[in-house]
């Protein structure tokens, strides 16, 4: 039997990016959705609910990292990874939640647009562009780790979002389009929980043992098959530990004996650099002596 443990995770040098960038955007969340309520803008609350799964997109990130530098123990074999799950699960749902509760705000509000000042629009949402790239400016030096990357992108498309918002609030001082705010109220809410539906599947489906979608089980199925003595693999099970960290177990039937160490040392090697597999456990046997679950 072989097991493996590799795991991949945000640079330490990096709590210090995770902090500034938590910090800026909690601060402009507070700024946000002062001046949001203060002038009666759903644009700017809308973008405020935005920035604040900004906030929890990076705590979960630098969580991830932190996480995996728990060690198990005899209590939590696996650690605490699948906390990242969870939380981005609780994430989504908040998110959802809240979206639906705005979107429905900004429908009445289309029925009975109200003035808006759209110069505190455009300040507000400007300060947000400021933030945000600065923000992403921190993590692109590490863009090349995913996780660091994930933060990066997703700081360089809401700045991209505080630019709509400003344009938003110039057109509105400009043409007096009034009803625009709740527009573009909509538009962000829209795009948020496109966003957010695709996070909201994926940790229920982690949650519940799914298959990551970065791995493609039928290819490492054929992968094993093709293994030198291999006539069958058996009770194949890949899930993911964490939001970064995927594991394998499986049989592997092999009527004429059992392998060296050198056998598991490169199924080890191989399903990390072909399919990013973490942590492998594998057994071998001459025929098999379990009942396999369905699939697998």
């Amino acid at each position: 039997m072989s097991a493996a443990h590799e795991h991949s995770h945000a640079p330490a040098s990096y709590s210090s990016a995770f902090a500034i960038g938590i910090a800026l955007n909690t601060l402009f969340v507070a700024v946000e959705a002062f001046y949001g309520w203060k002038i009666n803008s759903l644009a700017l609350l809308a973008d405020a609910g935005h920035n604040l799964s900004d906030v929890a997109g990076l705590i979960l990130a630098w969580g991830g990292a932190l996480a995996g530098r728990l060690r198990p123990d005899d209590r939590h074999t696996y650690g605490w990874k699948r906390a990242t799950i969870l939380a981005a699960f609780i994430n989504a749902m908040l998110l959802l939640v809240a979206m639906g509760s705005l979107a429905w705000e900004a429908i009445d509000r289309l029925n009975s647009p109200q003035p808006i000042e759209g110069v505190t629009i455009m300040v507000v949402a400007g300060l947000g562009i400021v933030i945000n790239t600065v923000t992403a400016l921190l993590f692109m030096r590490g863009s090349h780790d995913l996780n660091i990357r994930g933060a990066f992108l997703h700081m360089v498309a809401d700045a991209l979002v505080s630019a709509g918002v400003v344009v938003a609030g110039g057109l509105a001082l400009w043409l007096g389009w009034d009803w625009l705010d709740p527009v573009v109220s909509l538009v962000i809410a829209a795009v948020i929980v496109l966003g957010t539906w695709g996070l909201f599947k994926q940790s229920v489906h982690l949650l519940f043992d799914g298959v990551p979608s970065t791995v493609d089980l039928p290819a490492v199925r054929a992968w094993l098959l093709s293994l030198p003595g291999v006539t069958r693999v058996h009770d194949l099970h890949i899930w993911a530990m964490g939001t970064s960290e995927v594991a394998l177990t499986a049989h592997l039937v092999m009527p004429d004996g059992h392998p060296q160490d050198a056998f598991f040392q490169n199924i080890t090697h191989e399903l990390h650099e072909r399919f990013e597999i973490e942590h492998v456990t594998v057994q071998v046997v001459r025929e098999p002596f379990t009942q396999s679950c369905a699939g697998s």
